[in-house]
């Protein structure tokens, strides 16, 4: 195979949804595998779309994402500007040259008259469609005569320019993840190329751009894939070799019925956003998956899983071990189920295998919004202690917040149920016992308790919850007697007398 060179290509009109992401990712791996090129380009020639700050959001999210470009609209290369909408000079040779050569005409049809050629089809009981079998009946340069034609265009009367799709003509297309695809002429509409703005649209500009780039394979949505006959005939009417196509499966709602969207995530609970996106003109502001509390590589794992599949039961890959593996035949051509659940479990495997002492960077983060700054070594003892137990970053705060902070509220369910008007007294009995471990060994210290609370015949999981409610504020955290050794005697003490003295005889002070 000659090196690819690939494409992803985003309209900035709002935040990037994780299935571009995916897209952008396969693009990625298949161009990397094969010593290739991959490039970003933005399309943005729909300029009523347009979003401030969505093409600086897209450059942020891979930039977090840890996937590079060769080349794109943020790092120049051979072929810029890669932004469509400095490049609009360049469309309007090639609606010229369809023009001349017959594969395309100028329609004058209004926006009125479109709709009411669309209400009297209503009628009917059919959808209006302009194409081989209408466009003798509209305003355009096919039905009309050549001297009014030109009288119009004498006059400034506005005008788009429609592709002319030949009668009665299979297309085909051959998908490296679908096969053959046939489509018939005759159930495609004469598409817009360019817009009576002066802009080409999405299609026109795709193609010119995708040829001067030198893309070798478009791999992209399978939303895409009824706009593919349309491009395969654009190729041959401007007389070059189209690239291949590979057309990805849809990553669909958790109960696998339509497309996931941003109202899913709202919904359930989980982010469709690489990153958090606060909307310009409403100020709404969706979570994303960095600041929920996702590592970068997890999420690249978890989207290279969802469609594709290695063919082994194994599930944690790195970047360069998804380069290494990655095959478009092994994507799948229907649609795969996004899992809130698994995203989790993703994290939740990158959480324990990164460095502690990277983990401690979030979470000392964390507690400097609450005000608190905590040496490093501290910080990375905390994080080994619980990042068993953590599946977002943001539940180190949970899970280990209280090593730092000390409990000012206590769980009322553990008071009901363990607490008496005898555990003030026995938890000092217990500080006095702890004290006499010098130096403080673990082991040493949780033989002595143990004894001692079996020699008074107490409930063994009465007094270590309560004093596991007074040293982190409920019954949870790690190993008991590894927070004592993390805290310290002096601030056990301080917790057990403040928790006495709140609590008191079963109630919070």
């Amino acid at each position: 195979m000659m090196k690819p060179r690939v494409r992803f290509a985003p309209s900035p009109t709002g935040p990037l949804h994780i299935g571009g992401v995916r897209t952008a990712l396969f693009n990625y791996l298949f161009a990397k595998q094969h010593g290739g090129t991959f490039l970003l380009r933005i399309e943005d020639t729909d300029q009523h779309r347009f979003v401030a700050g969505a093409e600086d959001y897209i450059i942020e999210s891979f930039q977090w994402l840890g996937i590079a470009f060769d080349e794109g609209v943020h790092i120049g290369g051979k072929h810029a500007p890669y932004r469509q909408s400095e490049r609009k000079n360049i469309y309007r040779q090639y609606a010229d040259q369809l023009l001349s050569s017959g594969w395309a005409y100028l329609a004058f049809d209004d926006p009125e008259a479109l709709e009411a050629k669309r209400k009297e089809y209503e009628v009917q009981k059919k959808t209006f469609q302009y194409d081989v079998f209408t466009r003798l009946d509209m305003e355009n340069s096919l039905s009309l005569p050549p001297e009014e034609v030109q009288r119009r265009l004498s006059a400034g009367h506005p005008y788009v320019v429609r592709f002319k799709f030949p009668k009665d003509r299979d297309i085909e297309l051959d998908d490296l993840i679908r096969g053959k695809v046939v489509v018939n002429t005759g159930t495609l509409d004469d598409k817009v190329l360019f817009k009576s703005d002066g802009m080409p649209t999405y299609h026109l500009a795709n193609i010119v751009d995708d040829h001067l780039m030198e893309i070798t394979h478009v791999i992209r949505g399978e939303e895409w894939l009824p706009s593919a006959p349309l491009h395969v005939m654009l190729y041959e009417a401007l007389g070059w070799q189209p690239p291949q196509f590979a057309h990805l499966p849809l990553i669909l709602k958790p109960d696998g019925n339509g497309k996931l969207s941003k109202r899913d995530g709202d919904r359930l609970g989980f982010p469709v956003f690489p990153l958090q996106w606060k909307n310009p003109d409403t100020g709404e502001i969706s979570t994303g998956y960095r600041e929920k509390g996702y590592l970068p590589d997890a999420v690249i794992n978890m989207l290279a899983l969802l469609g594709w599949n290695p063919g082994t039961e194994q599930e944690l890959f790195s970047l360069d071990e998804l380069v290494n593996i990655f095959s478009l035949e092994k994507i799948s051509k229907s649609g795969s189920k996004f899992n809130p659940e698994k995203a989790k479990w993703f994290n939740h495997q990158y959480i324990i295998k990164t460095e502690d002492h990277i983990l401690s960077k979030f979470f000392g983060e964390m507690l400097q919004k609450n005000g608190v700054t905590a040496p490093e070594d501290k910080l990375i003892r905390a994080v080994a202690l619980v990042k068993e137990r953590v599946n977002l970053l943001g539940e180190f705060q949970e899970q280990a917040g209280f090593l730092f902070i000390a409990p000012r509220q206590y769980d009322e369910q553990v008071i009901k149920k363990r607490w008496d008007e005898q555990m003030p007294s026995r938890l000092e009995q217990m500080i006095a016992l702890l004290k006499t471990v010098v130096p403080f060994d673990k082991t040493v210290a949780h033989d002595k308790v143990m004894s001692w609370i079996h020699d008074h015949a107490w409930h063994t999981g009465n007094v270590m919850n309560c004093l596991r409610l007074a040293l982190v504020g409920a019954a949870k955290g790690p190993d008991i007697f590894e927070i004592i050794d993390f805290l310290g005697m002096k601030e056990v003490e301080q917790r057990v007398l403040a928790a006495n003295k709140r609590v008191g005889n079963g109630f919070p002070a």
